[in-house]
């Protein structure tokens, strides 16, 4: 058995790779289909920044689909 391919790089893609190696700890969560962040752990204040400047100005559709390439909360 062979594993997927990874996803191809998408803009969403690439954003939320950049967020996780400045630091950022937030997860995706998604309930009955609405997507959202939980945040146990603090973010580093670079990864803050970023996800500040460069995700929660990004328009609903586009940050949720940001969001979605975050590492989920939930276990499959």
């Amino acid at each position: 058995m062979t594993n997927p391919p990874p996803p191809a790089p998408t803009e969403a893609l690439n954003l939320v790779r950049e967020y996780l190696r400045l630091g950022g700890k937030r997860r995706s969560a998604n309930d009955d289909n609405i997507v959202s962040t939980r945040e146990w752990e603090a973010d580093s204040a670079e990864a803050k920044i970023f996800w500040e400047r460069r995700v929660e100005t990004l328009p609903r559709e586009k940050r949720a689909e940001v969001i979605s390439h975050l590492p989920s909360v939930s276990v499959v």
